[in-house]
């Protein structure tokens, strides 16, 4: 191994890598489209109080009045009054296209007087993902709010709502860590399969073996490039999303060993993905094959926690897991001894995959 040549090739990879414009989007301008996208969907998501539609059949009386204050004074819903005349308002929600309504019926204020048992009916659209919840839950606490007034209660336990991590965390925080470590994935992936399985046909490599330049000195200098990809990725992601959305996550020491253990994993990934491949095509295939899975079942776009139970082991199967949810440990959660454990699997995986990549990957065809 000579330094020197690994310094004098580097450049030389990383031009032709720079002139390469897919390539070139995938690893540094498509993380930052994703993020833009992703961003101004749901950085305001949660914060923006449901339209809920209100048919009051009580004819407006003190009781069901106050009830309905008290419910708007939450925030987590608008209420807007629908003329009792509406009929079935299920039908009425559906033929304007709202999500969530509220009937009060007939005689709630002489049933409140009175203490005896009266039943709102709340109507949620599914499909409307969190509007349901935050609807069902502001009506279920003004309920149990009224029912502990009408019981001369006093409250004893009480709770405060706050996000995982500190209250200053929101959507766009968990979604940074996950972007890198797309990008960690997609960059060295397709470029390496690509690379394996065309220069193998081209017979690059065969020139290459003909120069002092090792094999051990091109992967080397591969490495060194995609490592410091990663970096500057990551760098970027980190900055937009602070200087578009507000983020609160910033690059940690703790980071840093995944933004190098990383991109070597999946460059042995995809070498040996190239290497096996009788033909680019093949290799073009099995590539997206490996890769297209973990993008969307790591957590890189969506917590693995909301899962279903028996996807939650596929997910863990998936080598790009560990780097997520080891940057989430590093950037969001500050739990250094589960981000330990996360970059001790991803190394063992690149050694592994390292080992197996250098096995089939020949530097000189037969």
């Amino acid at each position: 191994m000579n330094p020197r040549r690994v310094l004098v090739y580097f450049p030389t990879f990383a031009r032709g890598y720079l002139r390469n414009p897919l390539g070139l989007f995938m690893s540094l301008i498509f993380p930052v489209i994703l993020i833009l996208i992703f961003g101004a969907v749901f950085s305001s998501s949660g914060t923006s109080p449901v339209p809920l539609a209100v048919e009051n059949l009580d004819q407006n009386s003190p009781a069901s009045v106050g009830f309905l204050a008290a419910l708007n004074a939450t925030g987590a819903v608008t209420v807007n009054l629908v003329s009792p005349t509406v009929g079935n308002l299920s039908d009425y929600l559906a033929h304007h296209s709202l999500s969530a309504g509220l009937v009060i019926p007939a005689g709630f204020d002489a049933a409140v007087a009175q203490h005896l048992p009266v039943q709102l009916t709340v109507y949620t659209n599914p499909a409307s993902g969190g509007e349901a919840g935050i609807v069902l839950g502001a009506v279920e606490g003004v309920t149990n709010g009224l029912n502990l007034r009408l019981a001369n209660g006093t409250p004893i336990v009480t709770s405060v709502s706050l996000t995982v991590g500190s209250p200053l965390y929101r959507y766009i925080d968990f979604l940074i860590p996950g972007l890198i470590g797309f990008s960690v994935l997609v960059s060295p992936m397709f470029s390496m399969v690509n690379i394996g399985s065309t220069w193998k046909r081209d017979k690059l490599f065969r020139q290459l073996s003909l120069t002092p330049l090792t094999r051990g000195e091109w992967l080397t200098a591969t490495l060194l490039w995609y490592v410091l990809l990663a970096v500057v990725s990551a760098g970027l992601l980190v900055l937009v999303g602070g200087l578009a959305f507000g983020a609160h996550v910033t690059l940690t020491l703790l980071s840093l060993p995944l933004l190098v253990v990383g991109p070597i994993l999946f460059v042995a990934l995809g070498l040996l993905a190239g290497s096996v491949s009788s033909t680019p095509e093949t290799a073009g295939v099995i590539g997206n094959i490996i890769t297209f899975p973990m993008m969307f079942l790591s957590g890189t776009f969506f917590p693995v926690s909301l899962f279903p139970s028996w996807l939650v082991p596929v997910a863990k199967v998936l080598p790009l897991y560990y780097v997520v949810d080891g940057l989430n440990g590093a950037m969001v959660y500050d739990n250094p001894s589960a981000v330990y454990s996360d970059i001790l699997i991803v190394v063992i995986l690149a050694v592994g995959l390292a080992v197996a990549a250098t096995r089939f990957f020949r530097w000189r065809e037969d």
